[in-house]
């Protein structure tokens, strides 16, 4: 059975239907409540269950609360309450006068990099002092000495070495696009706005997204037009 328009009382045919705001509307009631200016599925603002334009959208007015004397004592709880809170934090919180920061990779490299500088500073100053003064007990005769023994420790490192390159995995391939829902129509639909798509019975409507109860978006794969159509015309396949 057919249901009844909410602007007019009479029945709504598949044809004319708009449904929307929980309720069903013939295409040409389905009108502001002000001044009665034809709306659509892009441009209506619902208030109440009952459909406006942009410009009779009723507004949301802030609402004065009186000053009496239960406000001013319940205002003042509130306030003693929040102090007291906030001492309850202060006296936690003293005596620590540390924050805590968080271990991320971009911490732990920053940190490398400072060790890395430090012990670089390290051996030059090492360096310098055994190039200014003459070291102690170093035997007379240099030639039976290992050259490692004048080898500050840990210069055989090289900190200027290059970084082992590291292999680049390729890219996941992107999954294929999703194919989305398939619908057959079972009616003839003619467009009434530019937004809509027409069809004919039979036509197979592919990658289809529901919008609401009554309407859906999709692409008709005979003729690869797209717009929106009313759910009532066709059936999932």
């Amino acid at each position: 059975m057919n249901p009844l328009c909410d602007r007019c009382g009479r029945v709504v045919y598949p044809t004319e239907k708009v449904n929307c705001l929980d309720k069903y509307w013939h295409k040409g009631c389905f009108s502001c409540e002000v001044c009665k200016m034809t709306l659509n599925m892009k441009n209506y603002k619902g208030f109440g269950k009952k459909p406006y334009c942009n410009a009779h959208y009723p507004k949301t007015n802030f609402t004065c609360v009186a000053d009496t004397p239960e406000n001013r004592r319940l205002k003042e709880q509130s306030k003693m309450q929040s102090q007291v809170l906030y001492k309850e934090d202060f006296e936690k919180s003293k005596g620590k006068g540390f924050s805590v920061v968080a271990d991320t990779p971009e911490m732990q490299r920053i940190k490398k990099t400072q060790d890395q500088i430090s012990n670089i500073k390290y051996h030059e100053e090492y360096d310098k002092k055994m190039m200014g003064g003459k070291p102690h007990n170093i035997p007379c005769n240099t030639s039976q000495v290992s050259p490692a023994a004048f080898q500050p420790p840990g210069a055989s490192q090289n900190f200027n070495h290059e970084p082992t390159p590291v292999p680049v995995q390729a890219a996941a391939a992107a999954p294929p696009p999703s194919a989305g829902k398939r619908y057959r129509a079972v009616y003839d639909y003619a467009a009434a706005d530019e937004d809509e798509v027409s069809f004919v019975d039979g036509d197979v409507i592919i990658d289809v997204q529901q919008i609401d109860e009554g309407w859906m978006y999709g692409r008709v794969e005979r003729t690869g037009q797209q717009g929106m159509l009313p759910s009532n015309y066709v059936e999932s396949i």
